[in-house]
């Protein structure tokens, strides 16, 4: 026996193999140019962990998932969670269709596991502590700009979710985006802004731009086709439109230089896939690119078939003998048209005097013979009060009755108005939204610090499958570009599309708020010179006080004393 232990302690060790990481990291730039001259870049960045939140396993080891939101998704039963900030507005018909949509402002839908027993209490405080973590002002969001869809917002991950109870949605549509938001959000990145695309998320270039978005999306996902494996996606995306006149001094040449005052050195390396994505769909002919790429890609995008030209960083040879990239695109030509959306979206306030008002939403549908359904969500503060009976729905001159209408009214100070409607949109129509309303009058603790400015309204939201012009991929598991895999696609001639109005900017009755100091200055005066006045008369004790002799009288009246005489 000894011996056999002395031999089994001579064998050398069988080393088990190490297991592989269970998450992913992935990150793309795409560059689009528009036709107004403007340049248009997405960045999107995807943490996939095979991990599980739900059953209330504590999770304790985090290798690129951030910890601070792996915590709030496991302390707050957290099923989906997608949070946008916004300076600017989407000009769709100049711009075309975005990858990924957001209001200007701030944006917050959160759908809650079906274990949360008082969804507000968790609601409330889960604001709180993204507001921590984000730099933000969500911290504001409370009842009275908090809303519960009953149709709009599906969940964008697995496991098909009806119950709406589990479900908010609040905007902000005030909130400033500065570099105190862009910092935070940088720092969840498994690389920072040390390496790879985020490089060039540069604060001073990117907020001096037309418009300028960054989100946080989170879900659980597929791992395979027949989703026997789910892993936890974290998307973050940045997108900025630069200015033809004002970032590109009027000439139609860009490069990553211009753009973000940096170029590419390396990729992430934690990343297993970096890219650059330049569409070069409109005319291949109409710019050049240089360094010049053979790797070109087709994908799916907005009911599209869109080309790629592709930079794979990865490719020590992308990055040449200077070990730098700089993209440069120069056009050649102006000439051609841009494709025009096929849904389009806008609102406006009429009426004059700041008594009433009314409430105008457009939506355009420009598919020459296809009809499709849309789904309007429109939430309006308790202080418009609404005249739900003066809605109406136009599309060329004549009522258009929607299929399906929820409607919340509000209570004031406690909850905004809720309005959704499936509205039919005939083809190449403008369909017309219109509802009356009455402005509150406030308490004067009520107003903002600058009343006159204005009170905004959050955007409409309007969602809907807009028929394709080629064949959509269902498959949602297959190898495909970041920015063209956000949206599930459950139909091959259809795609999802969700569209923002502007905000309104609504004047209410406001009081002169300089009166209280006007009457308080009157009231100081008054005080001050007639009862301080009246207060030293009748205080004030007077008393006779004889003038002191001259020099001449008080000799004479020494003189007399030593004569004995009575003095003068």
């Amino acid at each position: 026996k000894q011996n056999a232990a002395a031999q089994k302690q001579a064998e050398p060790a069988v080393l088990q193999p190490t297991p592989q990481p269970k998450d992913d990291f992935q990150e793309e730039l795409v560059v689009r140019p528009l036709h107004s001259g403007d340049i248009y870049a997405s960045f999107q960045f995807r943490t996939l962990w095979e991990t599980d939140f739900m059953r209330g396993n504590k999770v304790s080891h985090y290798r690129l998932f951030p910890k601070s939101l792996g915590q709030v998704i496991s302390k707050f039963s957290v099923r989906e969670l997608h949070i946008s900030f916004t300076q600017g507005y989407w000009r769709t018909m100049q711009w075309g269709q975005p990858y990924l949509p957001s209001p200007p402002g701030a944006e917050l839908w959160v759908w809650f596991q079906d274990s949360v027993t008082d969804v507000d209490a968790t609601w409330k405080e889960l604001t709180n502590v993204l507001s921590g973590i984000f730099c933000a002002s969500l911290n504001f969001i409370d009842s009275t700009n908090t809303v519960q869809p009953s149709a709009s917002f599906k969940p964008l991950g697995i496991g098909n979710v009806t119950d709406h109870r589990f479900l908010r949605y609040a905007t902000l549509p005030r909130e400033i985006v500065c570099t105190e938001n862009l910092t935070p959000w940088k720092k969840l990145l498994p690389c920072g802004s040390k390496a790879g695309l985020a490089v060039l998320l540069k604060s001073e270039k990117l907020f001096h731009s037309s418009f300028h978005s960054q989100a946080v999306h989170i879900r659980p996902v597929c791992q395979d086709w027949q989703c026997k494996t789910t892993s936890w996606e974290l998307r973050q995306t940045l997108n900025v439109v630069f200015d033809l006149h004002n970032s590109g001094q009027g000439k139609r040449e860009w490069s990553l230089f211009k753009m973000f005052s940096r170029t590419l050195t390396e990729a992430c390396p934690l990343a297993s896939s970096s890219k650059i994505y330049i569409d070069i769909t409109d005319n291949p002919e109409q710019f050049e690119l240089s360094p010049a790429t053979s790797l070109l890609s087709q994908a799916m995008v907005l009911g599209d078939r869109r080309t790629f030209s592709v930079y794979d960083l990865t490719q020590q040879d992308t990055f040449g003998s200077v070990r730098s990239l700089n993209l440069l695109i120069r056009w050649k030509s102006t000439e051609g048209d841009m494709l025009r959306p096929l849904l389009h979206a806008e609102r406006y306030v009429a009426g004059y005097g700041l008594q009433t008002g009314e409430i105008h939403t457009l939506m355009y549908n420009h598919h020459p013979y296809r009809s499709f359904p849309v789904l309007l969500l429109d939430s309006v503060p308790w202080y418009l009060r609404l005249y739900i009976h003066t809605l109406t729905v136009t599309s060329k001159g004549k009522d258009n009755k929607p299929s399906y209408i929820h409607y919340q009214p509000s209570k004031d100070r406690v909850r905004p108005h809720l309005l959704e409607m499936l509205v039919q949109l005939p083809p190449n129509s403008v369909t017309e939204v219109t509802v009356q309303f009455e402005r509150a009058l406030l308490k004067w603790t009520e107003y903002t610090p600058d009343p006159n400015h204005g009170f905004y309204v959050g955007s409409s939201v309007i969602s809907s499958l807009v028929p394709s012009t080629v064949a959509m991929d269902t498959n949602s598991t297959r190898e495909r570009p970041l920015f063209s895999s956000f949206f599930p696609c459950k139909e091959e001639s259809s795609y999802f599309v969700r569209v923002y109005t502007e905000p309104l900017l609504v004047n209410l009755p406001t009081p002169d708020f300089s009166m209280p100091y006007n009457v308080i200055c009157l009231t100081c005066t008054v005080v001050a010179v007639g009862y301080g006045s009246l207060y030293n008369l009748l205080t004030r004790s007077f008393q006779i006080e004889e003038p002191s002799p001259g020099l001449a009288k008080r000799i004479a009246n020494v003189i007399r004393k030593m004569r004995g005489v009575p003095p003068l």
